[in-house]
């Protein structure tokens, strides 16, 4: 089994007095963009971490049976603390899971398609979308890569892994740097 961790906890603090998650973006709330591309894709299950205005975001999220909700009570902490809470939903019998930013609308179904054929395979531990030297979201790991995880605080995110693990990491071309385009603004939800 291969699962996502969708982060989702964040608190919107670019955005003044609104969260970017529930915020609609063409009509639909922001996180169901994300969460849209991961119900179509061969992922087997969505964990989704959630922390600021939890009741809220949860309530506009799109049902799915795939969907696995977990409460990160230490979300002010930083994207760090939402990757481990998240964590605790992936079993050591998993082949692996990707980490996925709720406020990222343009990734599509076959990019994370991508990162689960790649961490199906087992030949690599860390799976990468790259646009020409550009790097970014999601990334997929081994299950084996759990541990590491642990001792990662504050900002510190899945990108981070990839710096470490550079000679073991499968890069994965992508068709559009826009795929890795995160709304933190108000004007990011006009383009």
């Amino acid at each position: 089994m291969i699962k996502a961790i969708l982060l989702a906890a964040g608190q919107s603090k670019r955005l003044k007095f609104e969260n970017k998650l529930i915020k609609l973006y063409k009509k639909i709330p922001l996180i169901n963009h994300s969460l849209n591309a991961l119900h179509k894709s061969k992922v087997n299950k969505v964990i989704i971490v959630l922390g600021h205005q939890h009741k809220e975001v949860k309530k506009i999220i799109k049902k799915n049976k795939k969907n696995i909700f977990i409460y990160n009570k230490n979300y002010k902490k930083g994207m760090a603390s939402s990757i481990k809470a998240g964590l605790k939903k992936v079993s050591r019998n998993d082949k692996g899971f990707i980490i996925i930013q709720s406020d990222m609308p343009f990734i599509k179904t076959s990019d994370i398609n991508k990162i689960y054929k790649s961490i199906k395979s087992k030949i690599y531990l860390v799976h990468v979308l790259r646009f020409k030297n550009k790097i970014g979201n999601p990334i997929g790991f081994d299950i084996s890569l759990t541990k590491k995880f642990k001792n990662i605080k504050g900002k510190f995110g899945a990108k981070f892994m990839v710096k470490r693990l550079k000679n073991r990491t499968k890069f994965i071309k992508t068709s559009s740097v826009k795929s890795f385009k995160d709304f933190d603004i108000a004007s990011d939800f006009r383009t």
